[in-house]
C-alpha cells in the first residue's frame, strides 16, 4: 500500500507540473504554432497560405500543441519522478548505470526532434511542395500539418534512442557488441525500412532517418564495448571484495571463537571401557529424567544432546552405524565437554 501511495503521489505531482506548464503556454499557443509552421510557410508558394478546414480547428490545434509542448517540456521532471519511485529498489551499480543513461536519453530525444525541425522539415517540405501537379494550390490544412509533424517529432526522437537501447540490451546480457556488429547487414535495412514505415512516402524523408539509426547504432556499438569492459571490472571488484569479505569473516570468526573445547578434549581425551561408557549413559539419562522429573519443563539443549546419544546407542544396537554417526557429530558439536568425550569415544569403537 505504502508503493502505491507513492506513485500516486508522484503521478500527481507530474500531472500538476505538466498543468502548470500547458497554463503557461496555451496564451501562446498561436505563438508556438507558428514557430513549428515555419519550415513549412517559408517553402510555400506565393499567395498560399494554410487553412482550417474545420470549425473548431482554430481553437483545437493551439490547443493541442501546448499540451503536446507542456509535456515535452515537462519530460525532465516527469523522468525524474519516475526516477525517484524506481530508484528506492535498484542496486548501487545500477544506480550508477541508470542515471547518466536517464539523462543521456532525454539529451538524445530533444537532439533527435530538433535534427528533424533543422534539417529535415526544410529538406521535406521543399522537396513535397516542389512535386504539386501545375494548377495546384499547397494549402495544407493545419489539423493535419499538426499531426504530421508530432508524427516525425516522436519518430525521429525516439530514433536517437538507439544508443541507449543498444547498451541496455548488452547491460541485460541479451546480445554482446559481437553479435550486433554481425547483425549490421539485417540492421542497415531495419532502418530504411522503419524510415519508410514512420516518414511521408519520400526517399529523402526516409533516408534522413535511415541514417542516423543507422550511425547511432555504430555509436551504441562503440559504447556498449566500454560499457561491457567497466561491467567486466566491476564484476571482478565484487568477487575480489566478496572474497575478501568471506575472508575476513572467517578469521575473525575464528578469533571469537576459538576451539577451546577441541584443545581441552584432545589434551583430556582417554578412551573409556565399556563398562564406563555404559556407566556414563545411564548416569545422563538418570540426570535427565530426574531433571525432568523436578522441573517439568522441557529438556534444554544439553539434555537434547542427551537423548541423542541414548537414540545413538539404540542405534548401535540396531547396527545402524551412518545414522549413528550423524548423530555423533552433531553432538561434537552441540555437546558440553562430557557429552564431547562420550561421543568421541563412540566414533572411535565404531572406526575400530
Amino acid at each position: 500500500m505504502s508503493h502505491l501511495l507513492e506513485l500516486r503521489d508522484r503521478l500527481l505531482r507530474a500531472v500538476l507540473v505538466v498543468l502548470v506548464v500547458f497554463l503557461a503556454l496555451f496564451p501562446f499557443g498561436n505563438d508556438i504554432y507558428h514557430f513549428i509552421a515555419q519550415p513549412l510557410m517559408a517553402v510555400l508558394p506565393e499567395g498560399t497560405s494554410m487553412i482550417a478546414t474545420q470549425v473548431a480547428s482554430p481553437f483545437l490545434t493551439p490547443f493541442k500543441l501546448s499540451l503536446v509542448a507542456a509535456v515535452f517540456l515537462s519530460m525532465p521532471y516527469l523522468l525524474y519522478q519516475l526516477w525517484g519511485f524506481v530508484a528506492p529498489g535498484l542496486y548501487q551499480h545500477e544506480k550508477r548505470l541508470a542515471m547518466p543513461l536517464l539523462a543521456s536519453s532525454v539529451v538524445l530525444f530533444y537532439v533527435g526532434v530538433a535534427f528533424a525541425y533543422f534539417i529535415v522539415f526544410p529538406l521535406v517540405f521543399r522537396f513535397l511542395t516542389g512535386m504539386a501537379p501545375e494548377g495546384v494550390a499547397v494549402m495544407t490544412d493545419i489539423s493535419h500539418y499538426l499531426d504530421f509533424v508530432l508524427t516525425l517529432f516522436f519518430a525521429f526522437g525516439f530514433a536517437f534512442e538507439i544508443p541507449i537501447a543498444t547498451i541496455l540490451l548488452v547491460w541485460m546480457g541479451m546480445t554482446t557488441p559481437k553479435k550486433l556488429s554481425g547483425k549490421r547487414p539485417y540492421v542497415i535495412v531495419g532502418a530504411f525500412v522503419i524510415g519508410m514505415l514512420l516518414t511521408p512516402p519520400d526517399i529523402i524523408s526516409q533516408t534522413l532517418l535511415a541514417l542516423p539509426m543507422w550511425i547511432l547504432f555504430e555509436a551504441g556499438i562503440v559504447l556498449s564495448r566500454f560499457f561491457v569492459r567497466d561491467k567486466d571490472e566491476q564484476d571482478e571488484d565484487e568477487e575480489e571484495e566478496e572474497e575478501s569479505h568471506l575472508t575476513e569473516t572467517t578469521a575473525a570468526a575464528s578469533v571469537a571463537t576459538p576451539p577451546v573445547h577441541a584443545e581441552k578434549n584432545d589434551e583430556d581425551f582417554k578412551p573409556l571401557s565399556d563398562a564406563e561408557m555404559e556407566a556414563e549413559l545411564d548416569r545422563l539419562e538418570a540426570e535427565l529424567d530426574a531433571e525432568e522429573a523436578s522441573w517439568h519443563k522441557e529438556p534444554d539443549v544439553e539434555n537434547e544432546v542427551d537423548r541423542k546419544l541414548q537414540r545413538i546407542s539404540r542405534l548401535r544396537e540396531d547396527m545402524d552405524f551412518d545414522a549413528a554417526r550423524k548423530l555423533l557429530y552433531e553432538v561434537l558439536v552441540e555437546g558440553n565437554d562430557e557429552q564431547i568425550v562420550v561421543a568421541k569415544n563412540i566414533l572411535s569403537q565404531l572406526d575400530d
